[in-house]
């Protein structure tokens, strides 16, 4: 691994404990003044759904998705890290969020049932996945027939996305925004 992978955190599926306190304490100040959770407004999160946020770090986008999805949805905090399950259990209490799931996952595993999911995101992670082809077939695996993965970018070119994407065989590409690409599951 090149050191500009490890600078930017690629291909290395989980970063050191200082590193997401870091990102934790930047993303803090990042969310008082440029609340990244409207970007869920894009999403088609309705009442009642049940969804995913994989890769959720310290939780910036748990809040409004639980907003959105009622009492009557649930949404699935998933991560790698336990300091980010730890930090989404402390907005879980604090907002009083009873349908927010935190989920620690297992490299590219994440313990929920099939089919069981309607909508994903996947934001500011997905270069840092060692292993993409199974990280999308896990997420395709408890993904809905008719469900729908929104991942972005992050620090990769878009070309690369795509390609990691498409070489999975398990979502192929609906819709290209310059934010992110809109994906269906091939099942």
């Amino acid at each position: 691994m090149s050191l500009k992978e490890k600078g930017f955190g690629q291909r290395m599926d989980r970063m050191p404990g200082w590193a997401f306190r870091g990102m934790s304490f930047i993303f803090n100040i990042r969310d008082r003044f440029f609340p990244v959770d409207s970007r869920l407004e894009e999403l088609p999160i309705r009442e009642g759904m049940t969804v995913a946020d994989y890769g959720c770090g310290p939780g910036s986008y748990i809040p409004r998705a639980s907003r959105k999805v009622g009492l009557k949805g649930t949404v699935y905090a998933i991560d790698v890290h336990e300091l980010a399950i730890e930090a989404v259990e402390k907005r879980i209490q604090k907002g009083g969020l009873t349908n927010v799931k935190p989920v620690l996952a297992a490299k590219d595993k994440a313990p929920l049932e099939d089919e069981s999911v309607d909508l994903v995101w996947a934001f500011d992670m997905f270069h840092m996945v060692s292993q993409p082809t199974a990280f999308l077939k896990e997420i395709n695996r408890f993904a809905k027939s008719s469900a729908v993965l929104f991942i972005d970018d992050g620090h990769q070119p878009r070309e690369r996305t795509k390609a990691k994407i498409l070489e999975s065989g398990a979502w192929s590409i609906a819709e290209e925004k310059p934010e992110y690409l809109k994906c269906i599951p091939l099942k």
